[in-house]
């Protein structure tokens, strides 16, 4: 795979502030949220993603009836648009650990008992392939490549 093409999706990946996360509902329909990105940029991977929410949300449910999920990130600037949608399956965590990985001081606003908060969890996304498109062209390729 091209050294460019590996560098220009990791940045994107790395400099996106939110990331478009994909379910499956319950009547096979896709469903589609934005989600800040939390994790350290400097942590930040291409196989494994992680995003925070509440275990409330009606996407939990969703991911824990049917995993399959993809994240899009994406640089919407008109002259450069690039967009890399990733594919995979979403685990539901709700180990300490996983959550204090992307705990942030001030969370306690909408987590009022910390850490271990029933309703705090974490999107472990792990990725299966990536699809870059830029400047017309359009590939896909195995996480592995990458």
């Amino acid at each position: 795979m091209d050294k460019k093409i590996i560098a220009e999706i990791r940045e994107l990946r790395e400099k996106s502030n939110v990331a478009f996360v994909g379910s499956v509902n319950e009547n096979s329909f896709p469903q589609i949220k934005g989600m800040l990105v939390v994790e350290d940029e400097d942590k930040r991977e291409m196989k494994t993603h992680y995003f925070s929410t509440n275990y409330s949300s009606k996407r939990v449910k969703q991911f824990l009836a049917n995993p399959k999920a993809c994240v899009y990130y994406c640089d919407e600037t008109k002259d450069k648009y690039k967009g890399a949608l990733f594919t995979g399956t979403i685990e539901v965590c709700t180990d300490h650990d996983t959550k204090a990985m992307l705990w942030h001081d001030g969370d306690e606003i909408y987590y009022p008992k910390g850490i271990d908060d029933d309703d705090y969890c974490v999107y472990k996304f792990t990725a299966e392939t990536v699809n870059y498109y830029h400047g017309l062209s359009n590939k896909t390729f195995s996480i592995d490549e990458i």
